[in-house]
């Protein structure tokens, strides 16, 4: 029976003793820690320079007693998972090429010089790989003047 009161007093002296309870008890005169203010949810969702971009039919957020002035850019829903225009390179440059047109520009070059498709005078079909390779840079050529005849976009 005398062990049982040593054996409750032993349990309470070890449940008391948890990080819990030694970080709720602090020093005599210590600071007591702050929460962390979370930012408001305009501020939080504002990019540094204060102007939030919506996307579709999302709306501008202000707080609730409308004292934060929040400036929106708004854009078409099919522009929210792409890469913003004023950031698009234009050009297509190697470094910038997709892994498909540079597939098929590998693919296009034929098996070998003397191979069919290529343009040699040696070989079968050499003859044809000459009009191929002609009328893929003519065809290239056009594509590329059309482009530069369209007026920029505004």
């Amino acid at each position: 029976m005398m062990n049982r009161p040593w054996a409750i007093a032993t349990l309470v002296v070890f449940a008391s003793a948890s990080p819990v309870t030694a970080q709720q008890i602090a020093a005599p005169g210590a600071i007591k820690a702050k929460p962390i203010e979370a930012p408001g949810e305009v501020s939080r969702n504002a990019p540094v320079n204060g102007v939030l971009t919506l996307f579709g039919n999302e709306r501008c957020p202000t707080d609730n007693n409308g004292n934060e002035i929040v400036v929106c850019v708004r854009r078409g829903a099919e522009e929210q998972f792409r890469v913003p225009k004023e950031l698009r390179e234009l050009q297509v440059t190697p470094e910038n090429e997709s892994w498909a047109a540079r597939a098929t520009g590998t693919l296009n070059e034929g098996a070998g010089v003397n191979s069919i498709g290529s343009c040699s005078a040696v070989g079968a079909g050499g003859a044809t790989g000459c009009f191929v390779q002609r009328a893929r840079e003519n065809r290239a050529v056009n594509a590329q003047r059309r482009r530069d005849e369209e007026p920029p976009n505004p």
